[in-house]
């Protein structure tokens, strides 16, 4: 169906190529938000760079003649930049001094060709609720969210007939149709059809098509599996095959627990794959220069990385094991050592990262753009550990939905490289599992 589709300044700040995701659409940017990106341009962070980014394709559509007028898109339909020389008429409610009412201002007033409806576009709530009070139908923007009834919770449960467990526990496999509707390296909890208690855990390989038996594995420095998910999980985390690990999960599930103990534990192993770990966080907001915190680049990252601290110091205090010369080990020795590395991801880009154990903590706070410049950094060896719980997000341009971890677990789950597992059980302590649940 033909339509005008207006764009809000945070749809272009959250995605420069949404420009394109409307083919034959009467596309209508407000002068406003063309003001409104030109103050968010200087910076080093991901808004910033969004916004020089939609400020140079916009200028390259204008190069083919008149804004004001209409200039051809790529894949069909017409841009237009709407309320530059115009007397914008302010329904009553709506301010002059407010950008974001000038920009619905200007979105009610533009005729729209042929009557075509009109459909606002912006990832404000507030917005959508001012622009439907004022009769014009207001959505987010929808390209890169995923469902949340689509979102792959990482394993599927099966009954199967009396005695199927039995031949599983026995031959350590059993094969699967080829339309079983299985991604791989999903987890499957076998379930006998007739007595309900009777489970076993496997992991399903597509090629050939076929289910493994999922044995209990300990991560090493006193840490097993408590639950269901953590099982999958550290299965995931301590195969060498798998090279992206997706854990989701609310707070005091033990997503960094486990992810830290499977990587310290192989990083100390003497035939490990990984030269060493890797453990980094967004300084939220991404990019922003650490310079107004005093002192060393460690003290100023000290209350950002405290959690981190704070799981590897109970790993280490666990330890039985000892260092080279009898000591026990400490974080700081581990770092002197070059086995561990906790880095912001302010200074990621442009690195390459060979043989590494990369954990990425609190990555539902990464937008799309974000998460694909981190996986990218990984070199030949290196495994990448995403952490986080999409309902619980800091940053203000994604969502439980259009976050970066949702995104990247929605994109790989049909990829032989990765595997995702979503923690539900709170293990932290009672208190911690009942506030994460009523509050």
């Amino acid at each position: 169906m033909k339509r005008t589709v207006i764009l809000d300044t945070n749809v272009l700040l959250h995605d420069p190529s949404s420009l394109f995701s409307f083919p034959g659409a009467h596309l209508l940017i407000p002068i406003t938000v063309i003001a409104e990106i030109d103050k968010f341009k200087k910076g080093v962070g991901e808004v910033s760079r969004n916004a020089r980014e939609a400020s140079r394709q916009i200028d390259e559509l204008r190069r083919q003649g008149s804004l004001t007028q209409g200039v051809k898109m790529p894949e069909g339909g017409v841009l237009i930049v709407a309320g530059a020389g115009e007397k914008v008429v302010f329904p009553e409610g709506l301010s002059p001094s407010v950008a974001d009412d000038c920009i619905l201002a200007i979105a009610l007033q533009h005729k729209s060709p042929k009557g075509w409806p009109k459909l606002f576009i912006t990832m404000d709530v507030n917005m959508r609720i001012k622009a439907g009070a004022y009769g014009l139908e207001a959505t987010g923007f929808e390209d890169r969210r995923v469902q949340v009834d689509d979102l792959f919770q990482g394993y599927h449960l099966i009954q199967v007939p009396t005695g199927w467990i039995d031949e599983f526990f026995a031959k350590g496999f059993l094969d699967m149709e080829e339309s079983s509707g299985l991604h791989p390296n999903e987890g499957v909890v076998l379930q006998d059809a007739e007595r309900h208690e009777r489970t076993a855990l496997g992991v399903f390989h597509h090629q050939p098509s076929r289910l493994h038996l999922l044995r209990v594995e300990e991560a090493g420095l006193g840490i097993r599996p408590r639950n269901l998910g953590q099982h999958f999980a550290l299965h995931f985390l301590l195969d060498e095959k798998i090279q992206l690990v997706t854990l989701a999960g609310r707070a005091g599930t033990g997503k960094t627990l486990l992810a830290l103990a499977a990587g310290l534990s192989q990083v100390l192993d003497d035939d490990s794959p990984y030269r060493r770990m890797v453990v980094s966080r967004p300084v939220f907001p991404m990019g922003k220069e650490l310079g107004f915190l005093p002192g060393s680049l460690d003290d100023k990252l000290g209350p950002w990385m405290a959690p981190i601290h704070d799981n590897l110091e109970q790993l280490l205090d666990g330890m039985s094991e000892k260092g080279r010369k009898g000591q026990k080990l400490t974080e700081l020795k581990l770092r002197q050592s070059g086995a561990l590395e906790v880095e912001p991801l302010s200074y990621i880009r442009g690195r390459s990262l060979p043989r590494q154990f990369f954990i990425v903590d609190e990555a539902q706070n990464l937008t799309p753009h974000e998460v694909k410049t981190i996986i990218t950094r990984a070199g030949n060896g290196t495994k990448v550990v995403l952490t986080g719980d999409p309902e619980q997000i800091d940053n203000p341009y994604v969502d439980a939905l259009s976050n970066g971890l949702s995104y990247v677990i929605d994109r790989f789950r049909d990829q032989t490289v990765s595997a995702h597992a979503t923690l539900s059980k709170g293990e932290r302590s009672k208190l911690a599992g009942l506030a994460a649940e009523l509050l």
